[in-house]
């Protein structure tokens, strides 16, 4: 099974963290969105959207759209399982996991800012400007929804990581790396740090990866 995957890239992340959640070996092949290895022809013809991540699996199927993939994981491994057992749990946790990466992630990917720098000419206050408001807007969004649910236990949903924990440490990144102070969602920011204390997700984080730059690289996590 190989994992094409850029180690900025927040989709990429929510994929290794499933992988590593499920103990389900690897290889991970880098593709530079940097130096726009996406757009060649080699990925192209792997995947025709030229987007990441993409999951090629034993029989040379490729898995793409980060949610589906996880959707797929779990099913075929469904030990520890992304998704409550009850219809409700699935749904919520669907939610949550959709308020982040179908809403919020969009908005922020490279091809957006490079349309917002190359083609508006958007200079670079008012790009990040553009960033920490979606990612803000985000934040309090999900805080109202985890903030005195029953269902929110020590993660988004109950006491084990799900598909919205997934999501959520993506996105806590993300607004981190853009200054954004999390004092405002208490909540939010307990799960995130209780996730990110999980050797899963930790050595999942983007500056674990073999491809994040040296001077930003931390030491990798056993998962």
């Amino acid at each position: 099974m190989k994992l094409y995957s850029f180690w900025r890239s927040l989709a990429s992340f929510r994929v290794r963290i499933a992988l590593n959640l499920k103990g389900v070996a690897y290889e991970l092949v880098p593709v530079d969105i940097d130096r726009r290895q996406h757009r060649g022809e080699a990925y192209a013809a792997l995947n025709p959207q030229m987007a990441l991540p993409s999951l090629e699996l034993e029989d040379g199927t490729v898995l793409t759209q980060s949610l589906a993939i996880l959707d797929y994981l779990d099913e075929v491994f469904p030990a520890p399982a992304l998704l409550p057992a009850d219809a409700k749990g699935r749904a919520r946790v669907r939610a949550l996991a959709a308020m982040i990466a179908c809403d919020a992630h969009p908005l922020t990917t490279p091809r957006v800012q490079r349309y917002l720098t190359e083609v508006l000419h958007v200079d670079d206050r008012a790009r990040t400007a553009w960033l920490r408001h979606w990612a803000a807007e985000m934040i309090v969004a999900v805080e109202a929804q985890l903030a005195g649910h029953a269902a929110t236990g020590r993660f988004c949903h109950g006491d084990a990581p799900t598909t919205a924990d997934i999501c959520l440490a993506g996105h806590v990144t993300f607004a981190l790396n853009q200054g954004l102070d999390l004092a405002s969602a208490p909540t939010l920011r307990r799960v995130f740090e209780a996730a990110m204390v999980t050797p899963a997700f930790a050595s999942a984080h983007p500056l674990a990866q073999p491809d994040a730059p040296d001077e930003l690289r931390r030491r990798p996590v056993a998962p």
